[in-house]
């Protein structure tokens, strides 16, 4: 795909279901396929298994890592007995960027999650400079293999409000870049909401990852931001959140990233993203 024809998909390379016929229920409904990252499977079978494990907890997809030791020929044999797609690939803070672009491009995703690491020695200006080249260098061979690089919000960065991510999602000027916009991690370290963060990210949101640190039985109420005013006691207040992202016609991967656990928790993980998605 050349550079003209990869501006024309923009955020369409990550998108689902945009020409579904809308189904009754929430704003999001039918616009968002439910996945969580590989990490949280902690049935020890078979590669096909643990994907029919998801498929019964009505998952329908699943990002991994380099570090998950998965080759990419039992990754795909695994999609095409299950019908369970692997959207992504979760690189980190590594600088260098190919061999999980890589993967992503191996196993049929279409992202990999990035972040724009700090460095306590650097000023935040040259943290800024030199994260931008880093991702500058790695975006050719993203828009050669069509995979996006998404930067997302996490606490080991330098980017601390949504309006420092978005400017620096726009400075790199590339429809191969996006964000990652992580629900949880909006509260416990930037005293911004989540739904501040889906306003001002917008459009540049590609993928979201579903967490709430102040869920009794998916979070960490321990970890609690007292000063977030969340629903049924969390941290995020999903109805906004959901309005934002409507607001925007967000439509893509919806990712759980909480602590994981056998068949029977990963369903009950399903379901708690189908509450707070109102799917």
């Amino acid at each position: 795909m050349n550079r003209r024809k990869f501006l024309e998909c923009g955020i369409a390379i990550g998108a689902v279901g945009v020409c579904a016929s809308p189904a009754l229920g929430g704003q999001l409904t039918g616009r968002i396929r439910k996945s969580l990252k590989y990490s949280m499977i902690d049935e020890r079978l078979p590669l096909v298994q643990q994907f029919q494990l998801l498929k019964r907890a009505q998952f329908d997809g699943v990002e991994i890592s380099l570090r998950n030791g998965l080759s990419p020929k039992e990754v795909r044999a695994a999609i095409d007995a299950t019908e369970i797609e692997v959207h992504g690939v979760i690189h980190g803070a590594d600088d260098e960027y190919s061999a999980s672009i890589d993967l992503c491009e191996q196993v049929g995703g279409n992202t990999i999650l990035v972040i724009a690491q700090e460095f306590e020695e650097l000023s935040y200006a040259e943290n800024f400079a030199r994260s931008l080249d880093i991702v500058r260098r790695a975006i050719p061979r993203a828009e050669k293999q069509n995979v996006r690089l998404l930067i997302e919000n996490v606490r080991a960065s330098f980017l601390k409000t949504a309006e420092e991510m978005a400017r620096f999602i726009d400075e790199l000027e590339s429809p191969a870049v996006g964000a990652y916009f992580d629900t949880g991690n909006t509260i416990t370290w930037t005293r911004q909401t989540a739904q501040h963060w889906a306003n001002v990210l917008g459009h540049r949101i590609v993928k979201v990852d579903i967490k709430d640190r102040g869920h009794t039985k998916f979070g960490d109420p321990k970890l609690k931001s007292q000063a977030a005013i969340g629903t049924n006691g969390g941290e995020v207040h999903w109805a906004n959140v959901r309005k934002e992202l409507a607001d925007v016609s967000f439509s893509g991967w919806a990712s759980a990233e909480v602590k994981g656990g056998d068949a029977e928790r990963l369903t009950g993980i399903s379901k708690w993203m189908d509450q707070v998605l109102d799917l």
